[in-house]
């Protein structure tokens, strides 16, 4: 079905669309449009609004719940910086900043256990990411986030089929689309790991989970939000330095967001 995948121009604006979506999420101009006295939005962001529900439940006091959200926004914050740097370095950064999709398998790193560890590393950059938004923003990227990866997989997949044919249909039937699998699903190719380059690639990840996870226990919002906007500046300047994705169409790799 044509219109559960993303186009070609959607793949191409894929970074764009993933900034505009937290750029609405963190402004959530929706809000105005609810009632001063909601308690809902009376929170500055989603963090503690989630932390409240346990508290409200008589569960944990509510320090010890704001503490148990931020260890939860940090573990995805870090797995997130891991599985994009882990695949960017086997699928090549050129690769992954490219805006054409490539043909061609990855059988290596985490692609023997998962096919999308980019896009899985995207969400759930967006759930750590959404924990200082206010809280209907933070619902808004989370979900939007996660239609659009859904689009952008689904146009991929057709793409390597239609390109690659049987050897793409083994590949997807031995290895999950987005739930990692806990061993190896496929033998490796012997493909080398560019580490270097993957860390340059990944620098907004990477300084977003080490900002959440060294001021976090600061519990300020507007720190944190400034840290976020370094690491993207980082990584725009960063990623001028990552050589071209080759032109050639064998042996490339997967695309990834």
């Amino acid at each position: 079905m044509n219109y559960l995948r993303a186009s070609a121009l959607e793949f191409r604006l894929r970074y764009l669309t993933h900034l505009l979506i937290f750029g609405l999420g963190f402004w959530a101009p929706w809000d105005r449009l609810l009632p001063r006295g909601n308690s809902f939005v009376v929170n500055a962001s989603a963090w503690p609004a989630l932390a409240s529900l346990p508290w409200r439940a008589g569960w944990f006091s509510f320090p010890v719940s704001t503490e148990l959200v931020l260890v939860l926004g940090i573990l995805c914050a870090a797995l997130a910086a891991f599985l994009r740097t882990w695949g960017s370095a086997y699928l090549g950064s050129g690769v992954v900043k490219d805006g054409a999709m490539h043909a061609g398998i990855v059988a290596d790193g985490p692609f023997r256990f998962v096919r999308n560890p980019l896009y899985l590393g995207t969400f759930l950059h967006a759930v750590a990411l959404a924990l200082l938004m206010p809280p209907t923003g933070a619902i808004f990227a989370v979900l939007l986030t996660a239609l659009v990866q859904a689009r952008l997989i689904a146009g991929e997949e057709y793409f390597l089929s239609s390109t690659i044919g049987a050897s793409y249909t083994a590949y997807k039937a031995a290895v999950p689309r987005i739930l990692p699998a806990l061993t190896p699903r496929i033998p490796a190719f012997g493909e080398r790991p560019r580490w270097g380059q993957a860390i340059l690639g990944e620098i907004y990840m990477i300084g977003f989970a080490l900002s959440l996870a060294v001021f976090g226990w600061r519990y300020d919002r507007i720190l944190l939000i400034k840290c976020v906007l370094i690491s993207l500046g980082l990584s725009l300047i960063a990623r001028a330095a990552i050589p071209p994705a080759p032109q050639k169409q064998e042996p490339a790799a997967n695309p990834g967001a």
